[in-house]
């Protein structure tokens, strides 16, 4: 269908043209083996050590501090069995939120099953943790505090500034999964005092299949994968050259566009509410309204069911999801909205995600919202 409306940025982006680009030919031409000492494993590795230092200037980091991964769930979870596995002798006490992405999720749960004690927070309506829940929680024996940066379902942004000045009086090490905010939202790992913190190339117009974690010189982190000595000998594996170079090409691309894009996509968004405004259909954004993912925009459509309202939006060609893109065809409720609303809410099955990104105007996001408002009216229709 060439009348489709790809509105799922946040499960995954288009690669740029840019981005495919150099690429292709770092496969052609840096072909070599960059752990190699002769002149084309040097060659790789200059290009890889290039895309690293760049990579690393976009939160201020050290480029010593960046260990490349297959993306962001290898990120998520080297920095919680990483951190649990190497300071377990210290205390096996860690402390999240119930809103968490599932790779961060089910790899506490894990750590539980294995004797760690893990304390998940709720938040509130707007999917906001309040620092002072983190507070009471931390103990002595708080070994780990792991917070996403933004929701990849609803957008709110959490008080890492706060939660980082915070942790400065504690020993536990300070995680945020960033896949959702690297990229759009302005980040320093200095200035916000985090010790570690997981980004993925797809969310951004890169390639899928790599990511980082950033691990602050110093922080104990124990290896999960062994082999040889690649990323200082904290990850092995072959270096995937033209993936870190086609990131590196990424994420410099989203620091240039990312006040423009933020523009954008609140433009969007109020795009949006005004043809759904107008339909006169009965709705309701979620999420925080001001600390909030420009480009994550979770709308609920009273009286609608999401599976028949997915599919039917599928078939006027809206693409969007009904949140985390890892519980595709799942009709469970989102972990997220039942965290946020309880669980019996209306909220549950009757909220849609829409996210923008790459290639979308002011006109095909208006097209959307139409379609999208003729389907809320036809499926909520009295009979």
């Amino acid at each position: 269908m060439n009348n489709t409306i790809y509105l799922d940025h946040a499960a995954t982006s288009p690669v740029a043209p840019e981005v495919i680009e150099v690429m292709t030919k770092a496969m052609a031409e840096d072909s070599g083996n960059a752990s190699s000492i002769h002149t084309v494993g040097r060659r790789a590795r200059k290009a890889l050590d290039e895309a690293r230092a760049s990579l690393a200037k976009k939160i201020n980091a050290k480029t010593t501090e960046i260990i490349f991964t297959s993306g962001g769930t290898e990120a998520d979870n080297n920095a919680i069995f990483g951190t649990a596995y190497a300071r377990q002798h210290e205390g096996k006490h860690i402390i999240t939120t119930q809103i968490e992405h599932h790779a961060v999720l089910h790899a506490c749960e894990k750590l539980q099953r294995e004797g760690f004690e893990v304390t998940f927070l709720p938040v509130d309506e707007t999917g906001r943790i309040a620092t002072t829940d983190i507070e009471k929680a931390l103990r002595e024996d708080t070994i780990l505090v792991t917070i996403m940066f933004g929701n990849n379902e609803v957008g709110t942004i959490q008080p890492i500034a706060e939660i980082g000045e915070l942790l400065k009086n504690h020993p536990a090490t300070f995680h945020t999964d960033a896949v959702q905010a690297f990229g759009l939202h302005q980040i320093d790992v200095e200035a916000l005092n985090i010790d570690l913190l997981s980004v993925s190339a797809h969310k951004i117009n890169g390639p899928k299949g790599i990511g980082f974690l950033y691990a602050k010189t110093g922080v104990k982190l124990a290896n999960l994968m062994y082999g040889g000595s690649q990323e200082k000998k904290r990850r092995a594996g072959t270096e995937n050259v033209p993936a870190a170079v086609a990131f590196a090409k990424a994420a410099e691309l989203a620091a240039e566009k990312a006040q423009t894009r933020t523009n954008q996509y609140n433009a969007f968004k109020m795009i949006l509410l005004e043809e759904f405004q107008q339909a006169g259909i009965d709705f309701k954004v979620n999420g925080h309204q001001k600390d909030v993912l420009a480009h994550v925009f979770n709308v609920t459509f009273k009286g609608t069911n999401v599976e028949s309202f997915l599919i039917n939006l599928d078939m006027a060609g809206v693409l969007v999801s009904s949140g985390s893109a890892c519980t595709a065809g799942s009709i469970d409720p989102s972990h997220v909205l039942v965290a946020m609303f309880g669980e019996n809410s209306p909220e549950l099955r009757s909220s849609i995600r829409f996210s923008f990104g790459l290639g979308l105007t002011n006109e095909l996001v208006r097209e959307a919202g139409k379609r999208t408002a003729e389907i809320v009216k036809r499926l909520t229709q009295k009979i």
